[in-house]
């Protein structure tokens, strides 16, 4: 997308512009493009590839190809400026966009609209975290889904090998920019951690000896740098594909222009000593340990153990004598079994569903989450029990409830069931 209004043999800086995850089709960039393009700018933006890119495969490398394809692209186009063409990286854009720079060798300065500093996994955990709060959830540490969500459950999810590129680290690129850098991000992102991205921006930034980084936190912005009340909802705007993108928050395409105009002219900002103030976020930005997680088959085995111990603690033929045993040890292996089996399944679901699963909230956690801890518990003081009367009747495997028991216990606390 050219300028319409430039002098004619003049040459203008140009942008490529890198989308987020999903299909990408340009048209929904279309706006910044524009805005680019009536600022001086030439824009060049490109519908995302459909090979070797969906919802289980991210291949950052072959994305960075395109991108950096079409920064040569855009060199090569007459008007243009070669030695002033950047890059802009929107989200997933945020980890492609380096990558691209690196690739190219050929990047002028780099625009990042609500760019990941941290991991995949870890924003996803961070997102679905925010999201269970805005419906209710509180983040009351041990005990909580959220901590479930955050720990146990991303490692799950890490170690089933389905969640795309899960521990891909930004830090190493972002320490080998030296580019200008102007880094933006919602106030009200509810997709990555604003703050703690900025942080993390800044820090690598520094250590690349990165003299010229601007951040920026947009004031009634959404991820997308939208207008939103909440980060959930967006006002006004175009309708893509059924969803609203909203209107571009105030002051978030003429940040992004004045500043490309007044970089390519040789006029970059310098970075400022002091950090910009950044909004709060709802929930705690944890590292969920994703890159020491074991296979998804050794923890599903873990929680299958605990079910079989259930099951075998109490033995199936027992005397009269042994009746209230027997009645115990049949809670037992039902509660345990739907305690163990009902976790898995909905922090599992939450992922899935992106929080929905979780249903509505009750005394700060979701009603599920509240019905499981409920029976968690039960499940403990029924091992208890079903342990001092085994031994009391010298029952067979009488050791064997009060083991599993205890691994129970253990297993719940890792999860966070129980806050313990």
């Amino acid at each position: 997308m050219a300028p319409a209004n430039h002098r004619r043999g003049a040459r203008v800086p140009g942008i490529v512009l890198v989308g987020g995850s999903g299909p990408g089709p340009r048209s929904e960039y279309l706006t910044e493009a524009r805005a680019f393009a009536a600022a001086g700018i030439a824009a060049l933006v490109y519908d995302k590839r459909t090979v070797g890119y969906d919802r289980y495969h991210r291949d950052f490398g072959a994305l960075a190809d395109d991108a950096a394809a079409g920064i040569a692209a855009l060199r090569r186009t007459p008007g243009v400026d070669p030695d002033r063409v950047g890059l802009w990286g929107f989200s997933e854009g945020g980890w492609v966009a380096p990558l691209a720079a690196l690739k190219s060798g050929h990047v002028a300065f780099l625009v990042t609209l609500g760019g990941p500093g941290v991991t995949p996994l870890r924003a996803q955990a961070w997102s679905l975290n925010t999201a269970l709060g805005h419906g209710g959830a509180g983040y009351r540490g041990p005990g909580s889904l959220q901590r479930a969500v955050a720990g146990p459950g991303a490692r799950l999810l890490a170690g089933t090998g389905l969640f795309p590129s899960a521990a891909y680290d930004p830090v190493p690129l972002l320490e080998r920019m030296r580019m200008p850098v102007l880094a933006l991000w919602g106030a009200k992102d509810v997709q990555v951690p604003p703050a703690d991205s900025a942080r993390i921006y800044r820090a690598a930034l520094a250590r690349a000896g990165n003299t010229h980084l601007t951040v920026r936190f947009l004031a009634g912005a959404a991820h997308n740098g939208r207008a939103t009340r909440t980060g959930f909802d967006r006002i006004g705007g175009p309708v893509e594909h059924g969803r609203r993108f909203g209107a571009p928050a105030p002051g978030y395409l003429s940040t992004m222009t004045a500043w490309v105009r007044r970089t390519t002219a040789g006029r970059p900002a310098a970075t400022s000593p002091a950090p910009v103030a950044a909004p709060r976020q709802a929930v705690p930005s944890t590292d969920p340990g994703s890159t020491a997680a074991p296979p998804a088959v050794l923890q599903l085995a873990a929680a299958a153990a605990l079910i079989a111990g259930f099951a075998a603690g109490v033995g199936r033929r027992a005397s009269a004598a042994r009746s209230g045993l027997r009645r115990c040890g049949r809670a037992l292996r039902w509660c345990g079994t739907v305690t163990v089996a009902g976790t898995l399944l909905l922090v599992v679901a939450v992922y899935a569903t992106q929080g929905r699963a979780a249903g509505p909230a009750l005394l700060g956690e979701p009603v599920p989450w509240l019905v499981l801890q409920v029976l968690g518990a039960a499940t403990v003081v029924l091992a208890a029990a079903v342990a001092v009367q085994s031994c009391r009747a010298h029952a067979p495997r009488a050791a064997l409830p009060a083991v599993t028991g205890a691994a129970f216990l253990a297993w719940a606390a890792a999860w966070s069931l129980l806050p313990l």
